[in-house]
C-alpha cells in the first residue's frame, strides 16, 4: 500500500469486498459497505491484489442496453436517447455520447449506449436515464420486450 492506491473516502472492490475506505491502518484496510456494514480488509492480500479504485479517475462511463421489440422504429428510438442525454447537463458532450444498434437478440433489438459523466454522478445518471428511457419509450410507442419463446403444436398422427 505504500504507493497509495486508495485514499480514505475512496469507493474500492478489492479482496471480493466493496466499500468506502473509512480507515488504512497498519495491519486492516476498513471498508463501509453500502448497506453500512464494516469490512476488515488485511493489507497484505490488498496489497498483492487486483483493487478496482471507481473513486480515482474524475470521469467514468456509464453504459446501457436497451432493448426494443422486433418491428419498433429503429431510428425513432435512437433519436429519442439521443434527446435524452442532450438534455441532461451531467453528459458529457466529448467524447460524444456513442449510440448503436448491438445485437438482433432472441427477444430484442438490442441498442448499446455509452457516455461520460463525473464519478461522483455515475448512479444518479444510470438510475435516471433507466426511467426516463422506459417512460418516453412508453410514451412514443416503442415497446421495451420481455424474453419470449413461441411454440408451435402439431397435431401428430394419433
Amino acid at each position: 500500500l505504500l504507493f497509495r492506491p486508495f485514499r480514505v473516502g475512496d469507493y474500492i472492490e478489492a479482496q471480493g469486498q466493496a466499500g468506502t475506505v473509512k480507515e488504512i491502518q497498519l495491519i486492516h484496510t476498513v471498508l463501509n459497505t453500502v448497506d453500512n456494514k464494516t469490512i476488515l480488509l488485511p493489507n497484505g492480500p490488498v496489497s498483492t491484489g487486483i483493487i478496482n479504485n471507481y473513486s480515482r479517475e474524475p470521469r467514468r462511463r456509464v453504459d446501457w442496453t436497451f432493448g426494443i421489440a422486433y418491428g419498433d422504429d429503429y431510428d425513432l428510438a435512437r433519436a429519442t436517447i439521443a434527446e435524452l442525454l442532450a438534455a441532461d447537463e451531467r453528459v458529457a458532450r466529448e467524447p460524444a455520447p456513442f449510440i448503436a444498434l448491438t445485437a438482433l437478440a432472441d427477444s430484442s433489438v438490442n441498442i448499446v449506449v455509452r457516455v461520460w459523466v463525473d464519478s461522483s454522478e455515475y448512479w444518479n445518471v444510470f438510475f435516471d436515464m433507466n426511467e426516463k428511457v422506459y417512460k418516453t419509450f412508453s410514451q412514443k410507442g416503442l415497446n421495451i420486450p420481455f424474453p419470449q419463446m413461441d411454440v408451435h403444436l402439431y397435431k401428430g398422427n394419433e
